[in-house]
């Protein structure tokens, strides 16, 4: 029976007959006979095409995004038709893919995180646009837009990039002590949560060069590179980003690259004239309103809002650290950056606090 409706359906594509209809019009029948000329199966009389931006999406944590999408049919059909609207987010590690909203007409439907901040922007004829508001971290990635008009499914793929900054991260238990999910954990105590490869690689191309290993959000092991050295790989091998693959999750230990973008508040310096403990320094930003900051916290008010403190601080993880924009003497390297004395068992010094606006 196959080959005999196979034959009947060849014979009815090549002859003279009327295209056969059961309520879909069967305009080209694929071409199982291997000759290179596979074709396309067109339903109702048109091809559907599906339409996303080639460049990524920019946005940052905090804002409202617009990933853009649209489709039409070759030739056109006229009046907008019903169909089905399906947005999902491909993961790093390539399993399943996470559902984010489905829509029929203007009836939709969000899951999970973005239950209450995806929605569906319609404001044109064949438009299928997916806003997200309140972006968060992890919302970073490649999302496919699919289109669904009854037995026809196409699909484009939109990229959702968030201007941030990747930061090493050691515990104070020092380096090297960190399997996957610890990892994972130290980066959201900082503010932030492992980066991706993409962002590792913007990092790297914008300066970053770090000789220890650690963690990135797919599982793998990686460092970026920009001076080759003997202790980094060797001195013969080109600058980029040194990878060691996927390691066990679990009896693994390296350190965190972790990612922090733009902040809602400010981060701001206290201090006393014979300074602060710890303990002190966390009780002087709740008086001032406000709390410790975070690693990440003070990783992003350096990047983005400028902030240039030649006076070290607390942070909430122990940490006593100092942003630097302008280098200059008596203030460390001869680069910008986030300066680090490490965690002092003891010593009085000021503290970076962190305020919502």
């Amino acid at each position: 029976l196959p080959l005999l409706l196979k034959a009947t359906l060849l014979r009815l594509a090549s002859g003279s007959y009327h295209p056969f209809y059961n309520g879909f019009y069967y305009n080209h029948i694929m071409n199982d006979d291997d000759d290179g000329q596979d074709k396309v199966d067109y339903f109702n009389g048109a091809k559907l095409v599906v339409e996303t931006p080639q460049d990524p999406v920019y946005s940052y944590n905090g804002a409202n995004v617009t990933l853009p999408c649209h489709y039409r049919y070759e030739p056109d059909l006229g009046p907008k038709r019903k169909i089905r609207i399906k947005w999902s987010k491909l993961r790093d590690d390539y399993t399943k893919e996470q559902d984010v909203m489905v829509a029929i007409g203007k009836t939709y439907m969000a899951f999970g995180d973005f239950k209450g901040r995806a929605h569906l922007r319609q404001a044109s004829r064949h438009e299928a646009s997916l806003l997200i508001s309140d972006v968060r971290l992890r919302d970073d990635g490649k999302y496919r837009c699919e289109v669904i008009d009854g037995l026809e499914d196409e699909s484009e793929v939109v990229d959702l990039r968030l201007q941030g900054i990747v930061f090493p991260y050691q515990p104070p238990r020092g380096q090297y002590r960190l399997n996957f999910h610890e990892a994972e954990r130290v980066c959201q105590d900082q503010g932030a949560i492992l980066a991706n490869f993409n962002q590792l690689f913007q990092a790297w191309s914008e300066g970053l060069d770090w000789c220890n290993a650690g963690w990135l959000a797919d599982g793998t092991v990686q460092y970026p590179i920009r001076l080759p050295r003997k202790p980094c790989g060797g001195v013969h091998l080109a600058p980029g980003i040194r990878s060691y693959g996927p390691r066990h999750r679990h009896l693994h230990r390296f350190d965190a690259f972790c990612f922090s973008s733009a902040l809602k508040g400010e981060v701001f310096y206290l201090d006393r004239l014979a300074g602060m403990t710890l303990e002190e320094a966390k009780q002087s930003c709740q008086d001032a309103g406000a709390e410790i900051a975070r690693v990440g916290q003070l990783y992003s008010a350096w990047k983005f809002l400028g902030l240039d403190r030649c006076n070290a601080g607390w942070l909430a993880d122990g940490s006593v650290r100092y942003p630097i924009v302008t280098p200059r003497a008596n203030c460390g390297p001869a680069e910008p950056g986030v300066r680090s004395f490490g965690f002092p068992s003891k010593g009085r010094f000021g503290v970076f606090c962190y305020r919502e606006r």
